[in-house]
């Protein structure tokens, strides 16, 4: 009766989540399902880590330990919850891990050093005029730097909330605390951005 049950939740997982069949396409061996799952979201995921650790190299880093840890796990894989849910729950941990290692106690990269080196992770370059460019950069600059100074706890559930679109369970999930703690977490998050943000504009 339960391997019923867990047939029946795992279909109602593959119907609404495509990333949770290509996930068990990966269990199941399909090498090329892994290197789909990887270019669908490598991209966003380098975002998410850029934004938590503040520095480019490491972000990438990160994500390739990410997806060596899906790839080490895929044998034993459950569709419990969306595929993103877990991949973002395995980032997270590594990026809150990385920020307490000792080194990183010292200020990183800005995302423009990023752009220095060729990466282009923010404010992509799609023709505007220059007014608006240097706009845009102004006010993406304000809240990249805001955002930082955000706790690292606020900065994921933000990010996870608000960019990526994860319910609170979920980030609850990735954060490994309860949605009370989470609405929380996201509530002072928002609240000190629009402080900070003010005081940036009154300057």
């Amino acid at each position: 009766m339960q391997g019923g049950f867990e047939r029946a939740a795992e279909t109602r997982l593959q119907d609404g989540d495509d990333d949770v069949r290509l996930m068990l396409a990966v269990r199941a061996g399909d090498a090329s399902a892994f290197d789909t799952l990887f270019r669908r979201w490598s991209g966003p995921l380098l975002r998410y880590l850029d934004r938590m650790v503040r520095d480019a190299s490491t972000a990438e880093e990160l994500v390739q330990e990410t997806f060596l840890r899906v790839h080490r796990a895929r044998e034993r894989y459950e569709p419990e919850a969306r595929f993103s849910t877990w991949l973002y729950t395995i980032a997270t941990r590594l990026a809150l891990n990385e920020l307490r290692r000792p080194h990183q106690q010292h200020p990183h990269r800005s995302t423009d050093d990023a752009d220095a080196e060729g990466r282009t992770l923010v404010l992509p370059d799609a023709g505007p005029r220059a007014d608006d460019v240097a706009h845009a950069r102004h006010v993406g600059e304000s809240v990249e730097g805001a955002l930082a100074t955000l706790p690292e706890r606020q900065r994921a559930a933000l990010w996870l909330a608000a960019v990526e679109g994860l319910s609170y369970a979920e980030i609850a999930e990735s954060l490994a605390t309860t949605e009370k703690s989470v609405k929380a977490l996201v509530h002072r998050a928002r609240c000190a951005l629009v402080e900070r943000l003010g005081e940036k504009a009154e300057a």
